[in-house]
């Protein structure tokens, strides 16, 4: 009788080889789990982001290019800017609401006037003034005619931009505004006037998701102390829409305001000069609005938690021309 004999090449392996194996096995893919799961959250956070700055770069760079080409004049009743809090502040989103948002209307000499096409006989009439108003608004991007029903699913916040072309501005809004009376400041006649009502039209549209965005004026401001023993000193003060003030307007006698802030008093200010203007905005990421418009949040602090999150703030210095 022959013994039959397994050699160690032929033999299986045994239960505590195999639980090694399995062991190995777990370690190795849930490391490797754990590197995808990282890799994705990188990426879904750098696209969230680039493509944040993308909106935020359209909408900071048209408006700085209109603040660059800011036209004002001295010496007259008229009202050349008028920036004031949206009063529909309230209205501005949804689930999570806008919390600044500002209405601007000014006069520019933008590049873009007569659809760009300056220098064209058959177009450009001669006028080198126009009137820029922006507005936040919290809308479909894209509205739909056909079935208005289905705007509401893709609502967003939208900045729109409005540019009135020279002899439309020349017409119905130069010279009709008078910075001393309430009811003839920019504001209040671009309100009533047939343009304000194209503002929110779609062809309007610079960027989306953009949560809220402020304008912060840098003034030289000169004052005076109280006991006159101390000279006169010319200090740089900046006005907040939004926060040190709800009301900024330049008109050719001084600026109109309601200043509230340190450093300075309404009526210095009303006598500074504009140098520069900061433009600061937040944008939301795709996500972020999407999980806004279902989630719940249990206090403020959770709100502002996930917005700090889920959004991205930029801001830019523009020099304004001299005044």
């Amino acid at each position: 009788m022959k013994n039959s004999r397994i050699s160690s090449a032929q033999r299986g392996f045994t239960l505590m080889e195999l639980m090694v194996a399995m062991a190995i096995t777990t370690i190795i893919v849930t490391v490797l789990v754990s590197i995808t799961s990282i890799a994705l959250d990188t990426w879904n956070r750098s696209r969230s982001e680039l493509r944040a700055s993308r909106q935020a770069k359209s909408m900071i760079d048209i408006m700085s290019r209109d603040f660059e080409a800011l036209v004002t004049r001295r010496g007259n009743k008229s009202e050349w800017l008028a920036a004031v809090v949206d009063p529909d502040l309230d209205k501005i989103g949804d689930n999570i609401k806008s919390t600044n948002a500002s209405r601007l209307v000014f006069f520019s000499a933008v590049t873009d006037r007569y659809e760009g096409k300056i220098g064209d006989s058959n177009v450009d009439k001669g006028g080198d003034v126009s009137c820029v108003a922006y507005q936040l608004i919290y809308k479909d991007p894209i509205e739909d005619p056909i079935d208005p029903s289905t705007n509401s699913k893709f609502k967003t916040f939208v900045l729109n931009r409005l540019l009135v072309n020279p002899d439309d501005t020349f017409k119905d809004l130069l010279g009709k505004t008078d910075s001393s009376k309430p009811d003839s400041t920019l504001d209040k006649v671009f309100a009533a006037s047939t343009h304000a009502s194209k503002l929110t039209n779609p062809e309007n549209f610079v960027s989306e998701n953009i949560f809220q965005f402020s304008t912060t004026f840098h003034l030289q401001v000169t004052t005076v102390p109280a006991s006159g023993t101390t000279p006169a000193t010319v200090v740089n003060v900046p006005v907040t829409i939004g926060s040190t003030a709800d009301v900024f307007g330049i008109g050719g006698t001084g600026i109109r305001n309601d200043y509230s802030g340190s450093g300075a008093t309404a009526a210095q200010v009303a006598a500074g000069r504009v140098v520069a203007v900061e433009i600061s905005v937040t944008v939301v990421s795709d996500f972020g609005i999407d999980q806004s418009k279902t989630r719940s949040f249990a206090d403020d602090q959770a709100r502002a938690e996930f917005l700090a999150k889920n959004s991205y703030q930029y801001t830019k210095l523009v020099q304004l021309p001299s005044m």
